[in-house]
């Protein structure tokens, strides 16, 4: 056991799935929880000195049932594998954690709502203002933002984050502030420094300043981003490829809705039980990447008009032309959830039968940017300009596989 206490000592708030030739093994509190939580035996062993300890497990391959139930039950999951072949080996088999789960940081289909995206906030706390940051490492979305702490707690409203850190010392502003129905972290104060922040996010950008995001004067929504690119490296998950820009969230450009409002006007939860809510009744997406989206436009309403009429300007021309409508629609279904394929890619987490899918979808973009291109609607024409069908990486795709 001195291999396990060893590793479980680098990760102690976490339950460790500890690899056991073809089984997943958890021990003594770990194995009390994961038996109670995934309803499996709990069992005891011979522990030396320490007369018996407890013992729960489950075969390897059934990892992908397991682990979400872990997730969603709001456990952090360390997975420790075996990092050589037992047979080549005398000693006892070289063991490591490769990667650490938790609700807001997972790459796992079985954890992720495919309706909505999976954010993991960070929110930075001064006397008077804070600064947050959010991303959604299934897709790469990363945006930050600062202002006042009823602004904060708009957005962490409108976001819905599956988890949010913040610095352990500030715990009672924290739940004061913003309450404590979110699943929380706590970082080390020394994470929330600036000048480490803003190089973290300049090497992980690899640019020399951070004026082409125009972030570049949001000290504490830059201080709020550097964590999360830290709490990444923390969760074994410094390899990640396809977050590719930070976006600014501009305050005058949404309107904000508070907590109540968005309670009382339904529209994501329902106040009575078996009722609908409002995305429930208009949510006819036809991906799951639309979905998100959708949620995302009723979250945050648009307060300027022209973005609003260029809507309505695309809505009122599909009204009009069914047939574009019709086929643009069946394109969309073979399209599929692309933002979370190509997020596999870039961390190299693609099965084969998900690469044939991307070059499906690649395949049905084409015809989409042809019917957007030959409408009259200049937004259209806008957006089929911005789509690329990557032609060489589907033929590739499409070589290579059959």
């Amino acid at each position: 056991m001195k291999q396990y206490d060893s590793i479980k000592a680098k990760h102690p708030d976490a339950i460790l799935l500890f690899r056991v030739g073809d089984f997943y093994e958890t021990f003594s509190d770990d194995a009390i929880k994961t038996s109670k939580i995934l309803g499996i035996t709990l069992t005891r062993r011979a522990n030396g000195a320490a007369s018996y300890v407890e013992l729960a497990g489950f075969p390897h391959h059934a990892v992908d049932t397991y682990l979400p139930k872990l997730v969603r039950a709001g456990q952090r999951v360390a997975i420790c594998e075996q990092l050589e072949d037992p047979k080549l080996t005398k000693k006892i088999v070289k063991r490591g954690i490769t990667e650490l789960v938790t609700p807001g940081v997972s790459f796992n289909d079985n954890v992720l709502d495919h309706k909505e995206n999976n954010f993991l906030a960070c929110i930075h706390l001064e006397k008077k203002i804070a600064g947050i940051a959010f991303l959604d490492i299934s897709t790469g979305e990363f945006y930050t933002a600062e202002g006042s702490f009823e602004y904060i707690d708009k957005m962490l409203n409108s976001f819905k984050p599956k988890e949010v850190l913040f610095d352990k010392g500030k715990k009672q502003l924290f739940e004061q502030l913003f309450g404590t129905k979110f699943y929380t972290y706590f970082l080390d104060d020394w994470v929330f420094n600036e000048d480490a922040a803003n190089d973290r996010l300049l090497n992980y950008f690899e640019t020399s300043s951070l004026k082409g995001f125009g972030i570049q004067n949001m000290k504490y929504g830059i201080i709020a981003a550097g964590a999360i690119l830290y709490y990444l490296d923390l969760t074994q998950h410094d390899n990640v490829k396809n977050i590719t820009n930070i976006s600014r969230i501009e305050q005058d450009k949404y309107v904000w809705l508070d907590k109540f409002t968005i309670r009382n006007l339904e529209l994501f939860n329902t106040i009575n039980e078996g009722g609908k809510t409002l995305i429930d009744v208009i949510d006819k997406t036809e991906s799951p990447m639309g979905s998100r989206m959708l949620k995302r436009w009723l979250a945050l309403p648009l307060k300027n008009i022209e973005p609003i009429k260029d809507r309505l300007n695309i809505v009122d021309y599909f009204i009009n032309n069914k047939d574009v409508n019709t086929e643009i629609k069946t394109k969309i279904k073979h399209i599929g959830d692309l933002e979370r394929i190509i997020t596999k890619v870039a961390v190299g987490r693609i099965t084969p039968r998900e690469v044939l899918q991307l070059k499906n979808a690649l395949k049905a973009i084409e015809p989409i940017k042809e019917l957007c291109f030959s409408s009259n609607e200049k937004t259209l024409q806008k957006i089929a300009e911005q789509l690329n069908p990557c032609k060489t990486i589907s033929e590739k795709i499409e070589n290579e596989i059959k």
